[in-house]
């Protein structure tokens, strides 16, 4: 079945990319390549799913199913309350390119998030975000052929606290490599599906927020690169699609935790082994140029990067630790800071209780279901319902609904992995408002990061497979709508004649003709594997996924 005459169907994934974004982008005709896919097709949003975060977005849009099924909620993993970074092992259902393999097609797949380590298909896989520097690639042996063919490559900029304008040469440097890899690899493998997968185009909202200059010169550099691949693999079909959306949030932070404490459903600790919040320095003593010591001026300024990349109350305290500042803060801060410093969640006295901000939701402590599991079984759904309406009735410092939707994990997971979630899924209103886990002593501030994720993303389609009456069978000529993240799988399926599996959550796009709904199998039993690699944490730190 294989076609040896090129790639017969592309995937371009730009993380993060959406309309207002792109369009804005068109006006000033800076991406004439993207703007050209999105011209001679249907395009339209892509919404994404709850959570919108690129770890599980990105293996929703390559199984067809939501995390319930595929195992993926977060940038983590979760035995009781420790935890480990995902990777590729935690995906427990069969990607779009393996279930192409078992049809006889051949795929080459560049840089998709939580791929590693890569399991066994017919083609070639170079692991992007979450994989370590140096990933295990397939075939085994590939990173080394690759570097001795391209040169240096590697998963993630060398742009940590660069100035925009470096900053910016550090991405593009990274955005030439996938380029030169994915050809290299397509020219090497001849495959039948190709997807390169640009993560630069999120990054830079969170190392950069509001930086315009800066966000041009990503885009520039991955439309460059479209326009070589685009040259180089003549594609038949080309599809693109974002995990998500960006977008300055202009709401609160919400730290759910303290009001969680606030009525009575979670105790807070001083000291102890819960999850901790460490407060930031305040300038008290820092004020009218008061600096005593050098090692006062240099938290001051440790403290003012921080400020200005929008790191988190976590994010700062792991900043001067990581810069042997954390001492000196103790000195310096104020007693009731200091203390305040070591609240932590009281696990075995909390009823419930947020693990982590990019969870969106609630755990309740169960009893024979967390080590120190407090609430019996026969207590679960009214604690839940008690849950569900208080938090939906919660009000921002305006007087505005908080969240859009709050609402039992039922409603938003299903499959045998669902347990993993949250018990209480909480959605903010237009994902304006930044959720924290923190124990910050106060129930709301301005947001953590002034920008982060949107629920809708962007989709285009364009090419020999597009179906001619598409434009009829969609609101607006050229426009595609109800389109989700999870139609991504069964639509490239499609595109190959390969039927979609009754597993599946999506639906194949109204632009290209469907195939038949079959019921087999997309599940995979598999061990997991350590993610055995702290500097991965580290980044998700610093870009505030991690608190």
């Amino acid at each position: 079945m294989s076609d040896s005459d090129g790639v017969r169907v592309l995937l371009l994934g730009l993380d993060g990319a959406c309309r207002s974004v792109l369009e804005s982008l068109f006006e000033e005709r800076s991406l004439p390549n993207l703007e050209r896919l999105f011209d001679s097709g249907v395009a339209g949003s892509l919404e994404s799913q709850i959570p919108p975060w690129t770890p599980s977005a990105w293996p929703s849009l390559c199984t067809g199913v939501n995390p319930g099924k595929h195992g993926v909620f977060s940038f983590l993993d979760y035995d009781g309350y420790d935890w480990d970074v995902v990777n590729g092992s935690h995906v427990r259902t069969a990607t779009v390119w393996e279930l192409l393999s078992q049809h006889g097609y051949t795929s080459v797949v560049c840089n998709v998030p939580v791929t590693h380590p890569p399991r066994e298909f017919d083609g070639a896989l170079v692991p992007g975000y979450m994989a370590p520097e140096s990933p295990d690639c397939h075939p085994s042996g590939l990173l080394s052929d690759l570097r001795d063919e391209i040169g240096e490559y590697r998963v993630y900029p060398d742009s940590d606290d660069l100035p925009p304008s470096e900053a910016a040469a550090a991405y593009r440097s990274v955005i030439e490599m996938r380029g030169d890899a994915f050809r290299y690899l397509t020219d090497r493998f001849d495959p039948d599906f190709g997807f390169v997968q640009f993560q630069q185009t999120d990054t830079v909202f969170h190392e950069h927020p509001g930086e315009r200059e800066t966000v041009q010169a990503v885009y520039e550099a991955v439309d460059e690169q479209v326009g070589r691949i685009l040259a180089d693999c003549d594609p038949d079909t080309v599809l693109v699609v974002s995990d998500h959306g960006i977008g300055k949030y202009e709401g609160y932070s919400f730290y759910l935790n303290e009001f969680l404490a606030e009525h009575g459903y979670m105790t807070v600790t001083q000291g102890g082994a819960g999850m901790p919040s460490w407060i930031p320095v305040r300038d008290n003593h820092l004020r009218d140029g008061d600096e005593a010591t050098s090692g006062a001026g240099l938290l001051e300024a440790a403290t003012a990067i921080a400020a200005r990349c929008g790191f988190t109350t976590q994010r700062a305290g792991n900043l001067l630790e990581s810069i042997g500042l954390r001492e000196v803060a103790t000195r310096f801060v104020p007693d009731e800071v200091v203390r305040a410093s070591n609240r932590q969640v009281d696990f075995a006295a909390s009823k419930a209780y947020m693990r982590a901000r990019i969870e969106c939701g609630v755990r309740i402590n169960l009893d024979g279901r967390e080590p120190n599991g407090v609430v019996p079984p026969e207590r679960y759904e009214e604690l839940r319902t008690e849950l569900v309406e208080l938090l939906r009735d919660v009000e921002t410092p305006d007087g505005e609904p908080l969240f859009e939707a709050v609402g039992r994990r039922e409603q938003y997971f299903d499959g045998p992995n669902a347990d993993r979630a949250v018990d209480i899924v909480t959605v903010p209103a237009d994902f304006d408002h930044f959720l924290s886990a923190e124990l910050a002593g106060h129930q709301f501030a301005a947001p953590g990061q002034p920008w982060n994720h949107k629920r809708d993303g962007v989709v285009a389609v364009t090419g020999d497979d597009v179906a001619e009456d598409a434009a009829a069978r969609n609101d607006v000529r050229g426009t595609l709508s109800d389109a989700h993240l999870f139609d991504v799988t069964p639509t490239i399926l499609a595109l190959f004649g390969v039927p979609t599996s009754a597993e599946m959550d999506g639906s194949v796009l109204s632009c290209v003709e469907p195939t038949d709904v079959r019921q087999y199998s997309t599940r995979r039993r598999q061990s997991t594997r350590e993610t055995d690699d702290e500097s991965i944490a580290n980044r998700l730190t610093a870009l505030g996924y991690l608190e």
